[in-house]
């Protein structure tokens, strides 16, 4: 396996990650959801809407894990995992786990109590890593949205 590296993302990645994005809406067969264009990423992380790890291999980013603060009112300073891909053919060769290991050294730096994502329920392979990695899989919340446009 080649090096692989994990750094904080920089705008000159925000391409690979919009892929990256791209390629997960597709395995979760919502790619017609997908509607954040490049231009969004580039405004929000200018903004500092988010925040985004990258694993590199050979100069190519092969994944992500994209996050932001935001606040329990139980709890205090949160971490939200937004999306955490890697793409297929890096699969399987501990990239995930390293990007996981990397976010929640992310999330002690930032001072947080805990981190949240949601893991659709029939993906199967990331639940056993989120189990694998002593995470609560929470059964008993419902999701709720609002789209304002």
């Amino acid at each position: 396996m080649a090096d692989i590296h994990i750094r904080q993302a920089n705008a000159a990645d925000l391409p690979a990650i919009h892929d990256l994005v791209r390629e997960l809406a597709i395995y979760e067969k919502e790619e017609a959801e997908f509607t954040a264009t490049l231009e969004d990423y580039q405004r929000d992380f200018a903004d500092q809407v988010f925040e985004c790890l990258v694993a590199e291999s050979e100069g190519e980013v092969i994944g992500m894990c994209l996050y932001f603060l935001t606040y329990s009112t139980w709890k205090g300073r949160m971490l939200w995992l937004e999306d955490f891909v890697v793409r297929q053919a890096h699969r399987q060769k501990g990239i995930g786990q390293m990007l996981f290991d990397a976010l929640q050294v992310r999330g002690v730096e930032m001072e947080c109590r805990l981190m949240k994502w949601q893991v659709l329920d029939w993906n199967e392979p990331a639940i056993r890593f989120y189990e694998k990695n002593e995470s609560v899989i929470e059964k008993n919340w419902w999701n709720g949205k609002r789209f304002f446009i």
